[in-house]
């Protein structure tokens, strides 16, 4: 009998069964679905094209299918939380964040190191995105009644990756760059920062003790939006480096 309730139990938390209660009208169930395996197939994509770029650019894919991997396990579980709580756990989130954020600032650094990047660019940015993301968990979590605070701690960090990466030193290097491949995709890259990571400040400002934006954009909808801009921007940021691996590894060798 006992085997039997540890068998049923096993059953309906397993995630066969938890998909099934996926509703025809969830559509953030739906987008944790598809973020899922949209960022697990680009990881997939990624690591088996590492073999068809130059040397240097090996290391960059595999960041890329690194990046997009992490994220597919987490969507894994938060599917899974989804289905059976309809909550989204904000620690996921940022334990997907934490990881992920910083190896895309890897990504410009790398990109960057044949044209002078010094480590020091690597590390700066590094320390901007972990400023933003930790001051954001803080201020979401243990310190939830002074979010305002906390969030423009994260505000600095955030601003700072923003100031290097459209007029501090990482600019100048892609500008001073003979490369018009580097800078069409440091480009690109760019715009993800300043548009595509928009929405992690405007979903702190929706969170509801006392965010900016309570009451306008529900944490539901966020939910929602999040999943979307999630996919949209780590498979995004890799299909831009693996456009740049293509095309240098493309170019004639020298007679």
């Amino acid at each position: 009998m006992l085997n039997n309730i540890g068998f049923m139990e096993s059953l309906f938390s397993s995630p066969l069964f938890l998909a099934a209660n996926l509703a025809q009208n969830d559509y953030i169930g739906f987008t944790f679905f598809i973020g899922y395996m949209a960022m697990f197939a680009a990881s997939v994509f990624f690591f088996m094209e590492r073999s068809q770029v130059d040397g240097k650019w090996k290391t960059s894919l595999l960041i890329s299918g690194l990046i997009t991997m992490i994220a597919a396990v987490h969507y894994f579980y938060m599917r899974d939380i989804w289905l059976e709580t309809q909550t989204s756990p904000t620690q996921f989130r940022y334990i997907d964040w934490i990881l992920t954020v910083p190896l895309m600032c890897v990504e410009f650094y790398l990109i960057l190191k044949a044209f002078g990047a010094k480590i020091g660019l690597l590390w700066k940015m590094i320390a901007y995105s972990m400023l933003m993301l930790v001051a954001g968990y803080l201020g979401e979590t243990v310190f939830r009644s002074n979010s305002v605070v906390w969030g423009i701690i994260s505000t600095i960090g955030y601003v700072g990756i923003l100031y290097e990466v459209w007029l501090g030193s990482a600019r100048k290097l892609a500008n001073n760059s003979n490369d018009p491949n580097l800078q069409k995709a440091f480009s690109a890259l760019s715009w993800f920062v300043l548009v595509g990571w928009a929405i992690y400040p405007i979903g702190y400002m929706a969170i509801e003790t006392d965010g900016w934006l309570r009451g306008v954009i529900s944490v539901t909808n966020m939910d929602l939006i999040y999943n979307i801009g999630d996919a949209v921007n780590k498979i995004g940021f890799g299909l831009v480096i693996y456009s740049l691996a293509v095309s240098s590894s493309a170019k004639p060798k020298a007679a």
